[in-house]
């Protein structure tokens, strides 16, 4: 039987490198504001760096009133079906897993994982689920009046990572685990290693992980409790 896919799993699976994004994202933007135009289907950073996103996906908003999470898909005012894709992709793999969150037109915030009240807490755990199942990593979490948070998946070339180095590596790792929804430490970084094409290798009995690419090399060392307990990155000589 394959392994069950649940909302806690994709958590994990894309906590580190939906941080990582995030992280480039405020560098490239800074201090800005933003306008989005979902007939025009156009999407702007305003500020020192102006940027017009290439492509851009609404996937739903957190609402204080409800407390709850309303899919975009689901949304009454009919957003163009080209703009709501991403969320009707999300809706179509949680009714083949299973996973009630992704599934359902509308999510109760306390059903989510620590029940959060905040709805900028619960945009970001949507979010990132939604890249671990879209492919998409960058992110924003916008503010539509009264409360209500709006996310975005939004693309343009800059978005991209630069290539990893040790000292970032270690910062986006540790602050990821103590920051954000991680359960399994080791898949977490199991996971961002695949994705950030490191090579990632266990140890036979798992108490290590091993980060490799390009110049790049990175050690992880779990404790009994199955948490992250050291990482050692450094600039390899090959």
């Amino acid at each position: 039987m394959p392994e069950s896919i649940t909302l806690l799993n994709l958590l994990d699976d894309a906590a580190i490198l939906s941080l990582e994004h995030q992280l480039h994202l405020q560098e490239l933007v800074g201090d800005h504001s933003w306008n989005v135009d979902m007939h025009r289907q156009r999407f702007d950073f305003i500020g020192p760096r102006a940027t017009t996103c290439t492509g851009f996906q609404l996937l739903g908003s957190a609402a204080p009133g409800p407390r709850s999470w309303l899919w975009a898909w689901a949304n009454p005012s009919g957003f163009p079906e080209s703009l709501v894709a991403a969320s009707a992709t999300l809706r179509d793999f949680g009714e083949r897993h299973g996973i009630a969150e992704l599934a359902s037109a509308e999510v109760p915030f306390d059903v989510l994982p620590g029940s959060p009240t905040e709805p900028a807490t619960v945009v970001g755990l949507l979010m990132d689920a939604a890249k671990a199942v879209t492919g998409r990593w960058t992110s924003y979490n916008g503010d539509a009046g009264g409360g209500t948070r709006a996310a975005f998946l939004i693309e343009h070339p800059d978005f991209r990572l630069p290539p990893p180095n040790p000292p970032r590596t270690v910062r986006v790792i540790t602050q990821a685990l103590t920051e954000t929804w991680v359960t399994d430490h080791r898949r977490a970084l199991h996971s961002y290693g695949l994705r950030r094409q490191l090579n990632p290798v266990f140890s036979p009995d798992f108490a290590r992980l091993t980060l490799s690419g390009p110049g790049f090399e990175a050690v992880v060392d779990f404790d009994r409790y199955d948490r992250v307990a050291n990482i050692d990155a450094s600039m390899s000589q090959h």
